[in-house]
């Protein structure tokens, strides 16, 4: 069935008053308005669900790209290469809105408000389904914002120079390396945002995967939040601008997952509480038995 006869289906659902889909009592209505059409509407509602769902998805991955890749570059750079107009104070003003905008929004973006609000950026059908894939989205947006918005200073306080720069450079990768690895193990369709739309995609819900225990959440448990901080302090080129960023981020990964273990808690209860018994919250501690199992 083409697509535009979806969309004729869709103006025909909000012609007799319905937001939403799925509901016999609905589907009934719409036989009492004219039922020849009433055959139409399961391929209907396939087509604008998958349409929505690429929507999404184009959305979501192409700021993780971007987002991302910016962070990789400028970071790499000491972030000198922003396009922010400001200068003295003000530059230092402005990157310092950037740098707690980030902890602020992201934090918020995972409260019931937060969830509400960003719920609106899809179909009311579809926002809670698509959740996982909106908020990846937001934060994708947030790391493009402050590298592409940054206004440099231009006070380099170190750079690596010869075998040591090699060496910075190597652990800048690897740093990014350890976060893939971490992420894998914390689930990729939530961390990389393709749980939602393509829950959508099958007309499904999402399911999520179980607690992470496994992999690097066997030495610590937040290994995301570790590697996120390592890229923050690796790299040939130490800026005053870089450790605008680094000093306040690191912070943020220390406490910010706090808030993310409250709420483990209340979704797995006792399982939660043995884990965090047996494994260091920051820290990892290396066991014999722990490299046996890995």
């Amino acid at each position: 069935m083409p697509c535009d006869e979806a969309w004729d289906i869709a103006s025909l659902l909000r012609g007799v008053g319905y937001h939403g889909w799925g509901g016999a009592g609905d589907f009934n209505r719409l036989l009492n308005q004219g039922g020849s059409l009433v055959v139409y509407i399961p391929m209907g509602v396939v087509c604008l669900r998958r349409l929505v769902a690429i929507r999404v998805a184009f959305m979501t991955h192409g700021l993780f790209a971007v987002g991302v890749g910016a962070m990789v570059l400028s970071l790499f750079d000491g972030l000198r290469s922003g396009l922010g107009p400001f200068h003295g104070r003000a530059a230092l003003a402005a990157n310092l809105l950037l740098v707690l905008q980030y902890p602020v929004l992201h934090s918020f973006g995972l409260t019931a408000r937060g969830r509400r609000l960003l719920a609106r950026l899809a179909p009311r059908a579809f926002a809670r389904d698509l959740s996982a894939s909106l908020y990846v989205a937001f934060a994708s947006f947030q790391l493009l914002c402050v590298f592409a918005l940054w206004s440099p200073t231009g006070v380099v306080l170190w750079e690596a120079q010869a075998g040591l720069r090699a060496l910075s450079i190597g652990l800048y990768t690897g740093s990014w390396l350890l976060l893939a690895k971490a992420m894998q193990d914390a689930g990729l369709p939530v961390q990389m945002g393709f749980l939602g739309w393509r829950a959508v995609w099958r007309g499904e819900p999402p399911r999520y995967g179980p607690m992470p225990e496994q992999g690097l959440f066997r030495w610590c448990r937040q290994p995301v939040y570790i590697a996120f901080a390592l890229t923050l302090w690796t790299g040939p080129r130490l800026t005053l601008d870089r450790l605008l960023i680094a000093i306040p981020w690191t912070a943020y990964c220390v406490l910010g997952p706090l808030l993310k273990e409250r709420r483990y808690f209340a979704l797995y209860g006792a399982r939660f509480a043995a884990y965090r018994e047996r494994v260091p919250y920051w820290l990892p501690r290396f066991s014999a038995r722990s490299l046996a199992r890995r």
